[in-house]
């Protein structure tokens, strides 16, 4: 079967442009289609990408597509090609995008979709290096206030797919969080009538979070819903490989049709950028 992702780098290509940092949003973009394709056991196998520009600069187009080949090399799938498109009737003077598409390959009998989740399986989570590339809408309002260069603020997306590599036939679910924050992504994977209760005292957040709560942003609750730079979850049968935290569990649902996420209140919210579920008596 073909596993396919599309996606782009968003609104990160304003700060990182202003910075001199375009090369690690061609990581962000090889790293969010590679995790996206991983995440239902897939193996990633190309990518292609686009820029398209008010004004194509081809110095920042060899930034951007240097990134993505790092990413690429590494992950050992193929940068196959692109597009380049210059539209100053589409885009602003000084705007850029960045977009690309990944595709894999996974056996039917293969494929990790979360059909298998139970009442008690452990949710485990997987650090992330920052913000990574999403929600950077909201981030600039936090610059709006006062600025931050900390290095958790542009670090490239981390790539996770050695991870699931080494659970695959373990996990039973992964959701990479991305656009729509925890309650989006984790749901996805959690069949109806089942709940994912997530802690979120249970895992330690990065200095550009505790920034935002200093600059009053990280209360809003529109901000705290969408919040990337937290976890990255799969659902496991055993234990996890290198750096995880157990985050949550899952129960059964209040509703008997659709699935559910709950995020607990907690003094001190921490961070992770991958997330599993495992079975409870088989994780240690």
């Amino acid at each position: 079967m073909l596993a396919a992702s599309t996606d782009g780098v968003g609104t990160k290509l304003i700060l990182a442009r202003r910075r001199g940092r375009l090369r690690a949003c061609g990581a962000d973009l090889a790293a969010h289609c590679i995790n996206d394709v991983a995440t239902c056991g897939a193996e990633p196998l190309v990518l292609l990408d686009y820029v398209a520009a008010n004004e194509i600069r081809l110095d920042e187009v060899a930034e951007l597509v240097e990134g993505a080949a790092e990413v690429c090399r590494a992950a050992g799938v193929a940068l196959i090609g692109g597009e380049t498109a210059e539209l100053p009737g589409i885009y602003a003077e000084g705007e850029l995008d960045f977009a690309g598409t990944c595709v894999g390959t996974v056996a039917r009998g293969d494929v990790i979709d979360g059909s298998t989740i139970e009442p008690g399986d452990t949710v485990i989570g997987f650090p992330s290096a920052g913000v990574h590339a999403n929600g950077f809408t909201l981030v600039r309002r936090i610059l709006d206030e006062e600025d931050y260069d900390g290095d958790d603020l542009l670090a490239p997306t981390r790539l996770y797919l050695d991870t699931a590599r080494v659970l695959r036939g373990r996990a039973k679910a992964f959701a990479h969080i991305t656009g729509g924050g925890i309650l989006g992504n984790l749901a996805r994977v959690v069949p109806d009538a089942r709940s994912a209760e997530i802690d979120w005292s249970a895992w330690q957040r990065p200095p550009v979070s505790r920034y935002s709560t200093m600059c009053h942003i990280w209360s809003s609750g529109r901000f705290k819903k969408r919040v990337k730079m937290t976890i990255r979850s799969a659902v496991l049968s055993a234990s996890s490989p290198g750096t995880s935290f157990t985050v949550g569990l899952i129960v059964p649902s209040l509703s008997s049709v659709k699935s559910t996420v709950h995020l607990k209140p907690c003094r001190v919210a921490r961070s992770f950028a991958s997330c599993g579920i495992v079975s409870s008596e088989r994780y240690s």
